[in-house]
């Protein structure tokens, strides 16, 4: 089967509880699904009364050395002290195979999901992200993706330029503004030379749980290489003078860990554009999982097309603006 027509329709509940009893871990309880579009991530208590998180791998996206890549450095990253949701070992291994899923095992963390406006916990989170990236840059990935212009963005416009859910009176305009985004993205990023360390990649407010006012980072799902600045810029919200306190909070807590190269500032709008592109990209590859279609019922409409022209014409004159700096000049 190939990624195009993938569904995850022959990964039944019996599937998954057969794959489980394969590595000898029996559900008592059912398994609870858990918000994940690209896998399947499902909760359950065995019949130790452990709690236990179960992800099968979406086939075809990663391959068996990106998902053992995955684990080696969440592994590292856990035995180093750093507050992460590591797959278990089981004779020596993480990654399983079941009817042609891979898939891993993980304790469940009890904690509450981070709120960003608690400005209290950016220091703290800022320190663990520090210590992330200090052991993150003790080596590199050999197999995961980079996080590059031609992997985020150029791929994806040519990809986009096929898609026929686009909007006629949308596509010149869109593919013109996409260029231009694609030109000035190249040219900011090619300004400095900045250091590429592995990243968790996809770190949001959702893949960072709290507990006892400890963060802890789950999800390695999408780890790269990349500039660290990666992993700091979706943490900020709200307007420029709350993403300066944001900023100044989340660096105080980092530097504590690891230096900051205060260039990559400069990145955080070209970054932003990589991703807003590359997630119109997702979309648009994965609309025949019948998954897709019914929750995103709106990217097949003009309405959703036209405001991301907007947004993304926005985006050419937020990169032209002057960057987040740590000195607050408000």
């Amino acid at each position: 089967m190939t990624d195009a027509n993938f569904s995850y329709l022959s990964l039944t509940p019996d599937v998954q509880l057969d794959a489980l009893a394969s590595i000898g871990i029996y559900p008592q309880s059912g398994l609870i699904a858990l918000n994940s579009y690209e896998n399947r991530v499902s909760l359950f208590t065995d019949e130790n009364k452990i709690r236990y998180v179960v992800k099968f791998y979406r086939p075809q996206r990663w391959s068996e050395a990106q998902l053992l890549e995955e684990h080696q450095f969440t592994l590292s990253l856990h035995k180093q002290g750093c507050h992460v949701a590591p797959p278990i070992e089981i004779n020596k291994q993480t990654l399983f195979k079941f009817n042609g899923y891979y898939f891993a095992l993980f304790h469940s963390l009890s904690a509450r999901t981070l709120q960003l406006d608690n400005i209290d916990q950016l220091f703290e989170i800022g320190s663990a992200l520090g210590k992330l990236h200090r052991i993150g840059a003790q080596s590199a990935f050999k197999h995961r993706e980079q996080l590059d212009i031609e992997t985020m963005l150029s791929n994806p416009i040519q990809t986009l330029q096929s898609s026929k859910r686009i909007p006629k009176l949308i596509r010149e305009p869109l593919f013109a503004t996409l260029r231009s985004i694609e030109q000035q993205v190249s040219q900011e990023l090619s300004k400095h030379k900045y250091k590429v360390i592995r990243l968790h990649g996809d770190c949001h407010a959702s893949n960072i749980l709290i507990n006892a006012d400890m963060p802890s980072f789950v999800d390695f799902d999408d780890c790269k290489m990349g500039p660290a600045i990666q992993d700091l810029w979706m943490l900020l919200n709200g307007s420029r003078q709350e993403k300066q306190l944001q900023l100044s909070m989340l660096l105080e807590g980092y530097e504590e860990e690891y230096s900051f190269d205060s260039q990559e500032l400069s990145l955080i709008e070209p970054l932003r554009s990589m991703r807003m592109v590359n997630y119109v990209h997702w979309l648009n590859k994965r609309w025949t999982d019948p998954a897709f279609p019914m929750n995103f019922p709106w990217f097949t409409t003009d309405q959703y097309w036209k405001e991301l022209l907007q947004s993304l014409q926005q985006q050419i004159t937020a990169m032209k603006e002057q960057p987040l700096s740590l000195q607050p000049n408000y």
